[in-house]
């Protein structure tokens, strides 16, 4: 009642009159017994106005000056405050790390559902406060986490799920302003792209992440992606010159600042250069590079099984190529030998490669062949991709 009588106040009527017969309908019995008083049904003289309230005296200059310094100090105490402190902060990046070099060795399902567990941890933080030093840090630990999501998406087939982490990864690099994760992400989104037959972004990823001149291993790396799509494409010349970009690249790596999965082995850059060669006919070359990585990769303390397994598919396809279909199903023993889960789609994509390679082929047209590439046919069907297809939905967001 108090804002009606104030209304007509300003208004210069009496509270009655900005009432109509619904308002009156409305309004508790209580309210109408005022109302009805003779103090308020008075009409209010043509005078009456309401009388500003004076405004408060002039803060004298030194209080002026110790106020502005108090609000300073309340800024500052604000501004120093943060949601994560430097322990947390180192944790976040070891978690980072110890999921990269898991993603080698590990169940590609699982670790998907630890990576995004991390990536969820570190977006909640960032919607908090912290000085920008720490945001910068943890929109580098997004980045990384995105990344690998991207790249587990893309091993369990789903590339359009990749190419979207891939993209949120790019804006964690560029609000971070980190070039070495600038270069990682472009190598993943170069992956990705390569596998979804789009080779000519690949090739533009590829050289975008390079043009960042990274630190770490990631230059070889990148330089071996280009190979790949260059040579899906059958452009010979550009092919060889990417690779011995690549061959530059390894004289001197740096360190990799997380490892794992965002490294470039030896035997790793050997196994593009493997398929690489494969994909232009060179044979013998992509024979010797399988046998060179599989010597490098025997001699390192953890093996991925991602990359090993490529690389005996790459001896099998080169046995074909130089003449011996009947060494593919013995060249492919150690594959053939890999439990579902760990039969990746880049994985059952190359088998399927060699399969129809062995369709083709002249000279493999025996019994050992045919024997060989049902045995591919039938181990393709039992694959991580395929067995997540057929579970119930699960998120890969």
């Amino acid at each position: 009642m108090s804002v009606l009588f104030a209304t007509a106040v300003a208004m210069g009527c009496t509270a009655q009159d900005l009432l109509d017969l619904e308002d009156y309908q409305a309004l508790p019995e209580q309210d109408l017994r005022v109302l009805r008083s003779p103090a308020q049904t008075a009409p209010l003289p043509a005078h009456t106005a309401i009388t500003p309230t004076a405004p408060p005296p002039p803060e004298r200059p030194e209080d002026a000056v110790r106020s502005a310094a108090g609000e300073s100090a309340a800024w500052a105490q604000w501004a120093e405050t943060t949601n994560v402190g430097e322990i947390a902060l180192e944790q976040i990046h070891a978690d980072v790390r110890a999921l990269a070099q898991d993603y080698l060795t590990g169940d590609a399902i699982e670790l998907f559902r630890q990576a995004r567990v991390a990536r969820d941890r570190v977006f909640t933080l960032l919607e908090g406060h912290q000085p920008p030093g720490t945001t910068a840090d943890l929109y580098v630990a997004a980045g990384y986490l995105c990344g690998l999501l991207a790249w587990i998406s893309s091993d369990l087939g789903n590339l359009r799920a990749a190419d979207t982490q891939g993209r949120t990864a790019w804006l964690c690099a560029e609000m971070s302003g980190h070039n070495d994760l600038r270069a990682w992400v472009a190598s993943t989104r170069s992956k990705v792209a390569f596998w979804d037959g789009r080779l000519r972004d690949a090739i533009q990823h590829a050289r975008r992440g390079a043009s960042y001149q990274p630190r770490g291993s990631v230059g070889a790396l990148l330089a071996c992606q280009e190979a790949d799509a260059w040579s899906k494409l059958g452009a010979v010349d550009e092919t060889q010159l990417a690779l011995r970009r690549a061959d530059e690249a390894r004289e001197h790596p740096g360190q990799d600042a997380i490892g794992g999965i965002f490294s470039c082995s030896p035997g790793r850059q050997e196994n593009y250069a493997a398929g690489a060669h494969l994909r232009i006919e060179s044979y013998a070359e992509a024979l010797a590079e399988a046998d060179s990585a599989l010597a490098h990769l025997r001699a390192q303390p953890v093996r991925a099984y991602g990359t090993e397994a490529q690389i005996h598919i790459s001896r099998a396809t080169a046995l074909v190529g130089t003449g011996h279909p009947e060494g593919v199903l013995p060249a492919l023993a150690p594959v053939l030998a890999m439990p579902p889960e760990q039969r990746l789609d880049p994985i059952t994509k190359r088998v399927v490669e060699l399969g129809d390679l062995l369709a083709r082929d002249r000279a493999a047209r025996g019994a050992a062949a045919s024997a060989a590439r049902r045995v591919l046919h039938e181990w393709c069907l039992d694959s991580a991709p395929r067995h997540l297809a057929l579970s119930p939905r699960q998120g890969t967001t």
